[in-house]
């Protein structure tokens, strides 16, 4: 009985570690995209800043589930959560990095004149913030219904990213000169459609840890049950 508490409460850390990151790489992407639309470059610094606490949490979490499987030796469900959230810190920590290139996309345009008005751009942030506030909230509540959702707004995410780039792709056929501008721009809407993608990956983990179901492109999601 003593074990088996130990164990609730160690996962219950595991679980506000999970979170406490989570929190982390929305607020990297938050200020990442802010430093571009406000031209804020020493935002963008701080985004440096935080890759360096995402990483360290990374490697606490990992450090926990790995002492969770060799000494409680878990089973069933807390089993498959703790390899869950294995595979979840990856994600969330390439979300960091994806949040860092966009910082760095944003200091090097905020040297040169505004191309164009952002706002395809920062819809898309807000959507992907919500993605990954959304996706890890299902994990803890074991919420299939809302991981579905998550996907559906994968879609949302790649329509907006081939909006900017259509965009882009005209200013660029027009006038050379804005080639090296459009390309960072195109490159910070890439960077989130990876976000989403990475969101989707924990999504698509929880509905086949959840419902024993495998989603692939898409296809099942939208159904019923």
């Amino acid at each position: 009985m003593i074990t088996e508490t130990r164990l609730q409460k160690e996962l219950e850390s595991l679980k506000e570690n999970l979170l406490k990151m989570a929190a982390m790489v929305e607020e990297a992407i938050g200020n990442s995209v802010q430093s571009l639309v406000k031209r804020d470059s020493e935002l963008a610094k701080k985004v440096f800043q935080m890759e360096e606490e995402i990483n360290k949490m990374e490697l606490t979490i990992d450090d926990m589930c790995l002492r969770l499987l060799a000494l409680r030796q878990p089973v069933a469900v807390d089993l498959r959560f703790i390899t869950s959230a294995m595979k979840i810190v990856t994600d969330l920590e390439r979300m960091g990095d994806q949040a860092v290139n966009i910082a760095e996309r944003a200091i090097t345009l905020n040297q040169e004149p505004q191309l164009k008005p952002y706002i395809d751009i920062p819809r898309m942030a807000e959507l992907t913030q919500s993605m990954v506030k959304d996706v890890l909230d299902a994990f803890v509540n074991r919420d299939s219904k809302l991981a579905r959702s998550v996907c559906e707004r994968d879609d949302l995410v790649d329509s907006l990213n081939d909006q900017v780039f259509r965009e882009l792709l005209t200013y660029m056929m027009s006038d050379p000169k804005t080639i090296p501008r459009a390309a960072h721009l195109m490159i910070v809407s890439r960077c989130l459609e990876r976000i989403a993608d990475h969101a989707t990956n924990i999504a698509e983990d929880i509905i086949f840890m959840v419902d024993g179901l495998v989603i692939k492109h898409h296809a099942d999601v939208k159904k019923e049950e």
